[in-house]
């Protein structure tokens, strides 16, 4: 493995001076993709474009001609979201083979700016899983333990930034999907705020809870790619019309002292790792010993985060999903006869098992007589959690959670009771209920090695306070 930089100001640093080129960076990533190419963590790698990219953009640095903000910036994308002429699957059986026609506004924002596409990187399928077990290309492993899940939906994402085979990746989060595998791989994961960037391109899982966002190896490079994917899209109503803060102006102001909450019923939860538990004490500890309040508060919905967000999410999902019918694009099962055997064969042999599950329990809280047992419920549930999320963050500035109530599992277990699996989201899941930003911080290795995160959640649209003292947090940690 060549050197393995944190921030891009230090590959800009170097690509100055040319100690560096672009090209020995992609060639770098490149030899680490072959080397750990068992991890399977990308669906498929661009060599000769991104070669070609390299080659451009060094000619244009030795030119001292103006380059974008990412030049140097070497990224692989999750493979649910849109690149114009490249294949986009959303690991499933379903969409093999399709190309997309447009780019997402991601894409369109990183490729402005020069960063440099290396691959499309495996996920659980349609984004629906928390281990990255669900995937038609087979699972992704975790290089901190390769016995292990690297986390989901955006596993391959995680490992692929872990591991050295591109700079940073861009993720999708519904209910975690950026920060739980981020937190089991050891890198940083941020959800922005809903809204915040555009979802155009991105393949729909849950419409009201999906966000694009950075998996990188500092706080730093996270903040710098938010600042150039987030911003009002025209192809998204969703997407906010705020204006986007200068996040990549990291101001730490260490005399500045912060009211944090964290919730007592964390500390209650069936199934929190003793290890979780105990770095989630030091940090708070450490947060007071550095002159911050740190408060336990009662957030009395946490038992009903997990069931509300799934209820909703399949609903989603039932809906989304039902253009993959075999007719119009994607898999046709080649033993449809008719119509209705087209519709029946091709989904039945086209989505994984997950899917399926997800689909069919949406369909279920959607028909009629369980609309509102379910699905309305869970909507008054949702703006309940809301509430309380907002009230408890107009009187602290942040909350502190573990990201997963455990480190990465083994592969395999999801097989056994996939409701467990769900159980993983319980600290997440939250800020996605309530719409508002949250990031995972990798703050130390257990006792087996492996990485385990912390997550801090604060007000909607307060993405630079968050990315203020993210950064102040994690060199405390250091320290």
């Amino acid at each position: 493995m060549g050197k393995m930089y944190t921030t891009l100001i230090e590959i800009q640093h170097d690509l100055k001076s040319g100690t560096v080129t672009v090209k020995d960076l992609v060639n770098t990533y490149l030899a680490n993709i072959k080397q750990y190419a068992h991890l399977n963590a990308y669906n498929e790698v661009f060599e000769e474009e991104a070669i070609a990219q390299a080659n451009s953009l060094d000619l244009r640095l030795q030119s001292n001609e103006t380059t974008g903000r990412l030049a140097g910036m070497v990224i692989a994308i999750k493979d649910n979201i849109c690149y114009k002429g490249h294949e986009v699957t959303a690991s499933s059986k379903i969409l093999h083979g399709f190309k997309s026609i447009f780019s997402s506004t991601v894409v369109e924002r990183l490729l402005a700016e020069d960063a440099i596409i290396i691959g499309r990187c495996n996920c659980d399928e349609f984004a629906m899983g928390g281990a990255n077990e669900n995937s038609y290309y087979g699972p992704v492993k975790n290089m901190a333990d390769e016995s292990r899940v690297p986390g989901g939906s955006s596993g391959g994402s995680a490992v692929a930034v872990q591991a050295g085979m591109c700079h940073a990746a861009i993720g999708t989060d519904t209910g975690g999907s950026i920060r739980q595998p981020a937190s089991f791989c050891g890198v940083v994961g941020l959800k922005p705020t809903y809204g915040r960037v555009s979802r155009h391109g991105i393949i729909a899982y849950a419409s009201s809870f999906d966000q694009p966002g950075p998996i990188t190896r500092s706080v730093e490079d996270a903040a710098l790619i938010l600042e150039v994917i987030a911003g009002a899209d025209d192809y998204d109503s969703t997407a906010s019309r705020k204006p986007v803060e200068r996040y990549s102006a990291v101001k730490i102001n260490t005399d500045q002292k912060r009211k944090i909450a964290y919730i007592k019923e964390v500390f209650d939860s069936e199934g929190l790792d003793a290890e979780v538990k105990q770095t989630l004490l030091a940090a708070i500890e450490q947060l007071k010993a550095d002159g911050h309040t740190v408060e336990p508060v009662s957030f009395e919905y946490l038992d009903y985060v997990v069931p509300t967000y799934y209820i909703l999410t399949m609903a989603e999902a039932s809906s989304n999903l039902a253009r993959y019918d075999g007719v119009h694009y994607g898999y046709r099962s080649a033993n449809a006869t008719d119509l209705t055997s087209t519709y029946k064969r091709s989904r039945s042999e086209g989505f994984g098992t997950e899917v399926k599950r997800r689909i069919m329990l949406g369909t279920f809280v959607l028909s009629a007589g369980y609309y509102d047992a379910y699905y309305a419920k869970a909507q008054k549930v949702r703006r309940l959690i809301k509430e309380r999320t907002d009230e408890i963050l107009k009187r602290y500035d942040f909350i502190l959670t573990p990201t997963a109530p455990e480190p990465a599992f083994k592969i395999g277990r999801t097989d056994i009771d996939p409701v467990v699996t769900y159980l993983e989201d319980i600290f997440t899941v939250q800020a996605s209920l309530a719409g508002v930003p949250a990031i995972s911080l990798p703050v130390q290795n257990n006792s087996k090695n492996l990485p385990l995160g912390l997550q801090l959640v604060t007000k909607a649209f307060a993405e630079a306070d968050l990315l203020n003292f993210a950064t102040y947090f994690a060199g405390l940690r250091k320290s």
